[in-house]
């Protein structure tokens, strides 16, 4: 058949994912569990899928996004619902409020700083789940909340999860990883800077919002960019996106704290706001120790991330014996599909949340009975999210995917830097993860990068940077953020809020990409 053809047929499970949620506003569990079938009979019908092999790739599917996927999602809301069992959560907020009653400098804390580092450490949607239920709870629009932490976890995914998508691409490509890290840093930074104002204009809904907060915001961004950049191009891709969130969150802290002490002006710029009710009373103090309490499941998890990360070798060498390989998938290009019971996110909120729980003394009762409600609550992202898995299973190994990339690549020609980015979204909009996107279209960018004889760094780079973008409006991703700010069904809503963002994300990173590949960077 022929490739273009090929190429139509591949895209029309995600041109029908992009109407249904966005322009219809069809709930993603539905859609999402038609879009698996409708994928599988293309499969079957026009790539001669066998009915073994697209059996096997579903269940591959299916299995994934049990573990690790959805283990996050119900980790992170379940420390959130215990959180406001007990009451802490009551606690944090004060604690915030002390810091700045401004919503502006909150959400640069939280889904900016805060998300970016939980992004860092741990990824999997962590950085999404943990900050928009905090933020909802602070008393952000539920809907708010979900888009801005959405867009705020762009750029730390890249180097997310200690830096696996871009160590993942350098092994897929054959690239040297301290070059790749150093070109990818470069192509984000100028997002990283700017993000942080998008975030301020979006939380006001006025470019008038920066009023005030302008220094503050460009702090965020430049103390996030420059330490990424400086750890890319000299340690390569573990620590970038760690130390550029931790110097980013420390500095928007401190100076939050100066301008809390030195005016009281935001709390009248609150009051106005209609769209955002946040209480602009005086907060109630917190004692060290109730504030050590109420933040210590997210003190634990950051704790024990990184002592089980690769930066405590003993420990990480340890826990990856619990471990398994399970061949799921049987078809051509096969390879058993790793499961790690322990030394994965979901595992570790869970460790650290039981243990937070014991030591503020909660009974172990009331946290079972807190955990079985939130696997409850969340029945319906179940289905969303292991549709959505099991959809780009069955296309990647289909080879609809590749018909994709392909098909791209020869309607692009010399112009192709310029959609690279595009490719990279789009990896991460079916799979819902920046490595799976390198996997995917790694190779495939490196390949074009050379027959057009442009630098394959600044391509690869532009796949890790592109799938960034992607995260926005992976249908994964918004499943995760819904859960977690309670707003399951209205996922087609934040689809067409992100898909905006997404669009000009990818559009500018295109042109800086097409610009770029003329020049020598490495």
């Amino acid at each position: 058949m022929n490739d273009y053809v090929l190429f139509i047929l591949a895209i029309i499970p995600i041109i029908w994912l992009i109407v249904s949620l966005g322009v219809m506003k069809l709930p993603a569990h539905k859609t999402c569990f038609f879009t698996v079938i409708l994928t599988i009979v293309i499969s079957i019908v026009f790539w001669k899928m066998s009915i073994t092999n697209v059996t096997t790739a579903t269940l591959e599917g299916i299995a994934v996004a049990l573990w690790p996927i959805l283990l996050v999602i119900v980790a992170a809301l379940f420390t959130y619902n215990l959180a406001v069992e007990t009451k802490t959560m009551d606690t944090m907020k004060n604690m915030l409020s002390s810091i700045t009653t401004d919503n502006r400098i909150q959400v640069l804390i939280l889904a900016w700083g805060f998300g970016g580092f939980l992004e860092a450490v741990a990824g999997y949607g962590t950085a999404v789940a943990i900050p928009a239920s905090i933020l909802a709870s602070l008393g952000f629009n539920p809907i708010f909340a979900a888009i801005i932490c959405l867009i705020a976890n762009t750029v730390p995914t890249a180097f997310g999860a200690i830096g696996i998508p871009v160590s993942t691409l350098a092994s897929v490509t054959g690239l040297d990883v301290l070059n790749l890290s150093y070109i990818t840093s470069i192509q984000l930074a100028i997002f990283i800077v700017i993000i942080p104002f998008a975030l301020v204009i979006l939380t006001k809904k006025s470019v008038k919002a920066i009023n005030g907060v302008f220094w503050i915001t460009l702090v965020s961004g430049i103390t996030f960019a420059i330490p990424q950049v400086f750890i890319a191009k000299y340690l390569g891709a573990e620590l970038p996106a760690l130390i550029g969130s931790l110097c980013s969150m420390l500095s928007t802290i401190l100076i939050a704290k100066y301008m809390n002490k030195k005016s009281q002006k935001n709390h009248e710029y609150n009051a106005k706001d209609t769209d955002i009710a946040i209480k602009s009373t005086v907060a109630t103090r917190v004692s060290t120790k109730e504030g050590i309490l109420a933040w210590l499941p997210y003190i634990l998890l950051c704790i024990l991330i990184l002592i089980a990360s690769p930066l405590c070798p003993v420990v990480n060498n340890f826990l990856a014996e619990f471990s398994s390989k399970i061949q799921i998938y049987n078809g051509e290009g096969a390879s058993p599909t790793l499961f790690i019971w322990l030394n994965t996110p979901g595992m570790i909120i869970i460790i650290s949340t039981f243990i937070a729980g014991l030591i503020q003394k909660v009974k172990i009762g009331k946290m079972i009975d807190v955990f079985v409600r939130t696997v409850k609550q969340l029945s319906k992202s179940f289905v969303t999210i292991i549709s959505i898995v099991a959809i780009s299973k069955v296309m990647s190994y289909s080879g609809m995917t590749s018909s994709i990339s392909f098909g791209l690549c020869a309607i692009t020609g010399k112009m192709y830097p310029i959609i690279s980015p595009l490719l990279g979204a789009i990896g991460t909009f079916v799979t819902g993860s920046d490595t799976s996107a390198n996997i995917l279209f790694g190779g495939l960018q490196v390949e074009a990068a050379k027959s057009l004889s442009i630098d394959p760094y600044w391509i690869a780079a532009a796949n890790t940077a592109g799938a960034t973008a992607g995260k926005m409006i992976s249908p994964q991703s918004i499943a995760i953020a819904t859960s977690a700010t309670g707003l399951i069904g209205s996922e087609g809503k934040i689809f067409g809020a992100t898909l905006k963002f997404c669009l000009g994300y990818v559009i500018i990173l295109g042109i800086l990409v097409y610009i770029g590949s003329f020049m020598p960077f490495v």
